[in-house]
């Protein structure tokens, strides 16, 4: 069923699995937003995803997709090799663009794509889900308000198990590799949590012999003496987690990134007590909510006008001038 002409209209280009797990079942659950076309470079995906998702037009290049006049925004979860392509085509277009992380490759292309979406005056936003969900709000009062007491060290492991050399994060030229692809999850959140840039950046990063992406990378960001420490991987036990340390208590956010739409999540917070027998804890739990929906319809409030872009698009070039001060640190 339509929706009504309140929603923004968006279509979808390409058929990946956040696209059509995660990404599309939540913006058909969303208030603001209405999901009218999705495309691929193959008509015959696209047609087959339409029709699993109840997608009402189905088009056989990302081109065709952009040339529909009735859809407003488009959601680009693309390689990282062809978000600046794609968004530049459609900014071109007259489309707002929602683009999955990393926005680009290099800060370069980033501020390229900003300033195509800027002379197009469209909106451009990167897609870091996680900001906007109601536990890393919680989160960011805790610290903002002094709850651990001031803030020296945030400590971040995100890593999964991929081996498959036909899958994209697993191939060097589209953009893949442990860093683009999760640890832009680490520096993005130090980088929210100490409001502010790395002063200094130390880095070691372990390389697959057949691939050629960084498979262990590991970090060291001194924010003029906070620091924030990091490992991401592709080839190591799924986990992620992240430790804020303050001067009077600390967090630990256990779900910081997938965070599950369908079940609650929690933030421990350390004070006190008898550490590490016995610390004294409270649990700060969140209701279950879907974050790309929250995403979704946050951007869509922007393009209505009702707020700004809730992550502006110099966030994505300033998280890639850090990821590549990272590849020099380590000598790539």
């Amino acid at each position: 069923m339509a929706k009504s002409g309140e929603f923004v209209s968006w279509g979808v280009m390409g058929v990946a699995d956040i696209a059509t797990k995660k990404v599309i079942p939540a913006m058909q659950g969303s208030d603001m937003s209405e999901v009218i076309a999705i495309a691929s470079r193959s008509e015959e995906r696209a047609a087959r995803s339409a029709e699993e998702l109840e997608i009402p037009r189905a088009y056989g290049s990302y081109r065709e997709l952009l040339e529909d006049p009735d859809i407003e925004a488009v959601y680009i979860p693309l390689p990282n090799h062809l978000h600046p392509e794609w968004t530049v085509a459609a900014a071109r277009a007259g489309k707002h663009v929602l683009c999955e992380k990393p926005l680009a490759t290099t800060s370069v292309e980033a501020r390229r794509m900003i300033d195509e979406c800027e002379g197009a005056g469209v909106k451009l936003m990167e897609a870091f889900m996680y900001r906007l969900h109601p536990m890393w709000i919680l989160v960011r009062d805790l610290v903002k308000r002094g709850a651990i007491g001031d803030v020296l060290s945030i400590q971040t492991i995100f890593t999964y198990h991929n081996v498959d050399p036909a899958d994209i994060r697993n191939i060097t030229e589209y953009g893949g590799g442990a860093l683009y692809d999760i640890g832009c999850y680490a520096v993005n959140a130090a980088r929210m949590l100490y409001e502010d840039e790395p002063s200094d950046v130390k880095a070691s990063i372990r390389r697959d012999p057949s691939f050629g992406t960084d498979v262990v990378t590991s970090a060291l960001l001194d924010f003029g003496g906070r620091h924030s420490t990091f490992t991401c991987s592709t080839q190591l036990e799924d986990d992620q987690r992240v430790t804020i340390l303050g001067s009077s208590g600390r967090l630990v956010v256990e779900i910081p990134f997938n965070i599950p739409p369908d079940r609650a999540t929690r933030v421990l917070h350390y004070s006190g007590g008898t550490p590490p027998t016995d610390p004294g804890v409270t649990v700060h739990e969140v209701s279950p909510t879907d974050q790309y929906a929250v995403q979704t319809d946050a951007f869509s409030s922007a393009i209505r006008g009702e707020v700004d872009v809730p992550t502006p698009p110099v966030d994505a070039v300033r998280n890639l001038e850090v990821i590549e001060r990272i590849f020099a640190a380590a000598g790539d």
